[in-house]
């Protein structure tokens, strides 16, 4: 299912989490890492006006649905992709991880997230080995000599997996880096997954979450910066449905 026009134009090339993982244990099996990306209507929005979050997108080896409004428009071109969100790729990414003996990093948020992330994980995961833990310095750039060298850093810790939690379009970015500096490690974008895990921030319930009212959840919970994303989202979506309605 592709999204937008032009160079912002974004394929969802996994439709279903059973390819996904199905294509995730065949890289992690040859010794080939990936990027993996997390397709919102937030990322809809910054990709027509930031060339290098395009970019980064384009270098993106997997991309999944992450987004109720996502997966609607994709049933309306009748070309249907599964919900998948980072957050809820986590733990099977972890219980992967684990059952392949590959050790995993974090990178991301602040460390007192990570940390308690790692402990949620290595107690609901047997076996899993967390390898390597960092959260940058505030201002930290993706596309800077820092991020080479703690991408370096990373792929020498033994990683084959390693979870960012920066955001976008940070992560996305540094994820496209990562796949030249350290191609035999398999980023995966989460954005605030680690978070929730952590209890850092407070997701919203499984009820709002089913009936496609967590952007409520979030909105109240910081309108200032919600509400000016979800409007731009809003704004979007016209002609992203006459857009979806044309595939048909």
């Amino acid at each position: 299912m592709k999204y937008g026009k032009g160079d912002a134009a974004v394929v969802v090339n996994v439709a279903t989490r059973a390819v996904l993982f199905q294509a995730l244990r065949k890289r992690f099996d040859m010794g080939d890492g990936f990027a993996l990306a997390t397709l919102n209507l937030d990322h809809l929005t910054k990709l027509p006006s930031d060339p290098t979050f395009a970019a980064a997108y384009s270098a993106q080896d997997l991309i999944v649905a992450d987004g109720r409004p996502v997966v609607w428009l994709s049933q309306l071109a009748r070309q249907p992709v599964e919900l998948m969100p980072g957050s809820d790729l986590i733990l099977p990414l972890c219980e992967l991880a684990a059952d392949l003996s590959l050790p995993i990093a974090f990178f991301g948020s602040d460390q007192n997230a990570l940390n308690g992330a790692a402990r949620v994980l290595q107690a609901r995961v047997p076996g899993l080995e967390i390898c390597h833990i960092t959260a940058p310095p505030m201002g930290f750039a993706p596309s800077s000599l820092e991020a080479d060298a703690a991408l370096r850093e990373i792929a020498q810790s033994g990683a084959r997996l390693c979870f960012l939690a920066l955001g976008a379009p940070k992560q996305e970015i540094l994820a496209a880096r990562g796949r030249e500096i350290a191609p035999g490690v398999g980023f995966a974008s989460v954005g605030a997954g680690l978070d929730f895990l952590a209890k850092r921030q407070r997701r919203a319930p499984k009820w709002m979450r089913m009936l496609a009212l967590e952007w409520l959840w979030r909105t109240l919970q910081s309108p200032l910066r919600m509400v000016p994303r979800y409007a731009r989202c809003f704004a979007i979506l016209p002609r992203l449905t006459f857009d979806a309605w044309r595939m048909r």
